[in-house]
This record gives structure tokens, sequence and C-alpha cells, in this order.
């Protein structure tokens, strides 16, 4: 019990050094990324909750789709018809990614894996 104070003391201190990212950014978040919406299309596939929500259970929905069933048509909740296509559908609107996917994808932290197979856009500069 004579090194108590010092115990005491060093625990204090890591504490306070473990915790203080912790408490230094409570309540502070980074704003919500605004993508670059395309200018030509004014509809997405879907409502535009739902692909914020949804938009890669769709694309798998679509990649099971073609791949397993050979259909490539997907109508949409407002009757519309549209390839299913990452590339020729999606990317046709949204052709910059790093305006776009990236925003996004980088505030939630997660890494899709969809250029895994696809060939990444070529942007206009």
């Amino acid at each position: 019990m004579y090194d108590a104070g010092k115990i005491l003391t060093g625990l204090v201190v890591f504490v306070a050094f473990v915790g203080f990212p912790i408490w230094y950014n409570h309540g502070v978040a980074a704003p919500a990324p605004k993508p670059k919406l395309p200018e030509t299309e004014k509809q997405c596939v879907e409502s535009k909750e739902f692909m914020r929500t949804s938009h890669m259970q769709l694309l798998n929905e679509w990649r099971d789709t073609v791949v397993r069933e050979g259909n490539r048509v997907y109508v949409g909740t407002r009757g519309k018809k549209y390839n299913m296509s990452l590339q020729n559908t999606c990317m046709k609107c949204h052709a910059k990614k790093s305006e776009f996917c990236d925003k996004c994808h980088q505030y939630a932290t997660v890494k899709p894996y969809c250029w895994d197979c696809h060939f990444v856009p070529k942007e206009k500069l």
C-alpha cells in the first residue's frame, strides 16, 4: 500500500491518455459529403432515399440476376426499364467516380469491391 499514490496517478494518466481521442471528438462529426449529381438526368433507377441506403443491395441483385438468370432488364418502381449494368447504366450518369462514388464511400469508410471486376471509368478533366 506504500505505492498506492503512484498507482492511482499512473491509472489516471493512462485513462486520460487512452480516452483523450474519444473525449476530444465527442459530438463532433465530419460533415456529410454532397456528391455531385448528374445534370443531364433528373431521375435515377430508384428514389434518392432508396439509392442512398440500398444501392449495393440493388447492384448485388443485378449481378446475380444477370449472371444466374441471364436477365438484363430491370424495371424500376416507376415502370421505366433499365439495362442491369454498373458501367452502362450507373456510370453513364455518374461518370466521375471520384466526385460521386468515392466521396460517400470514404466518408462511410467502406471499400466496395465493384472495381475488382469492373473497369474504373476514365474521367474527363
